[in-house]
């Protein structure tokens, strides 16, 4: 790493990981704060995780919390907390989540650019190679 230009990319690569953030569109909020609302959960928090199965290899998971864990990552975006796991973080960096009541593809859809396919439904996903090498690790 004694070379200035690979430390300098190796300095930029490390902040742009401790930068990266979960964002959900006002759409998005407004929709999961409505159900929230409705099942009686308005002072929880969204979780976002990842386990393993579906189409594509992984599966997003949407749920709603009371309470963090010691090491959750914390975001805020458009008035919502968002709490994420550290492995699934891995996966989930940077991604958008959105919202659209449109009748024929309505729902919430995820924008991972993480993701190197996603199937049709868009509720899975498998991974770049290089995050499944990091988490190897």
């Amino acid at each position: 790493m004694s070379n200035p230009i690979n430390k300098k990319l190796h300095e930029q690569k490390q902040k742009e990981f401790k930068n990266a953030t979960i964002n959900a569109t006002q759409a998005a909020v407004e929709k999961l704060k409505s159900v929230m609302s409705a099942d009686d959960k308005a002072n929880h928090f969204l979780r976002m995780s990842v386990d393993g199965g579906g189409c594509s290899g992984m599966t997003y998971k949407m749920d709603f919390e009371k309470q963090k864990n010691e090491f959750d990552k914390t975001f805020e975006s458009n008035g919502l907390t968002i709490i994420c796991d550290l492995k699934s973080w891995l996966y989930l960096k940077d991604i958008e989540i959105d919202y659209s009541d449109d009748l024929l593809n309505g729902g919430f859809k995820i924008k991972n650019p993480n993701a190197e396919r996603t199937c049709g439904c868009g509720t899975s996903f498998s991974a770049r190679n290089k995050i499944c090498q990091k988490n190897k690790r």
